[in-house]
């Protein structure tokens, strides 16, 4: 069974891929470059998330304006628990969240199809304190998943989801310490 809340993610012993969708610019420019560069922009917070079906959902499956590139960005474990490490819940105490440099909040997670599930994932609101330290220490590397999007998207609209679902990249519970994962909500019911 599924906990309520729970990361799951693509991850090996060293980095965890988190998903984020981009203006074309914004994606064809940081590709190229092999990091984040302009227009991204480091003067705001940015949300990465680990559930590829979920940022799907929000995205249109890189359809939506301004979000019409999808890149899977693959950055360290380190800087991913060092991120969570200094998070606050967005439904937490507001004090708390003014001044906090990373927030979290949980969405319902999403079928390949889009339908709301039972169980949330984890969203991860990076602010200007640590946006350098995701770009220039943590980011191992950056992939553009959209011709892939779009094939998924494809046979979704198709209606043929097992095929589609056998493209989603592989997400597994991502392995926490016990107090951290306590204070972020993770595996409540």
């Amino acid at each position: 069974m599924t906990a309520l809340r729970e990361i799951r993610a693509d991850y090996d012993d060293r980095t965890i891929v988190v998903y984020q969708a981009y203006a074309p610019a914004t994606a064809a420019n940081s590709v190229a470059a092999g990091r984040f560069v302009e227009p991204f922009s480091r003067g705001r917070m940015t949300w990465i998330k680990p559930s590829f079906r979920w940022l799907m959902h929000r995205s249109n499956w890189a359809r939506k304006p301004g979000q019409e590139r999808v890149l899977a960005v693959r950055i360290t474990r380190e800087g991913w628990e060092r991120a969570l490490s200094e998070a606050w819940l967005t439904t937490g105490d507001p004090e708390a969240r003014e001044v906090s440099a990373v927030h979290v909040q949980w969405d319902p997670e999403r079928s390949a199809a889009g339908a709301a599930l039972n169980h949330y994932s984890i969203q991860v609101g990076i602010g200007r304190q640590l946006v350098d330290s995701l770009v220039d220490e943590w980011t191992v590397s950056l992939t553009d998943l959209t011709p892939q999007v779009h094939r998924i998207s494809g046979l979704i609209k198709a209606g043929r989801n097992a095929q589609a679902v056998r493209l989603l990249p592989t997400e597994r519970p991502y392995p926490l310490d016990p107090a951290l994962a306590r204070r972020l909500g993770i595996g409540r019911r």
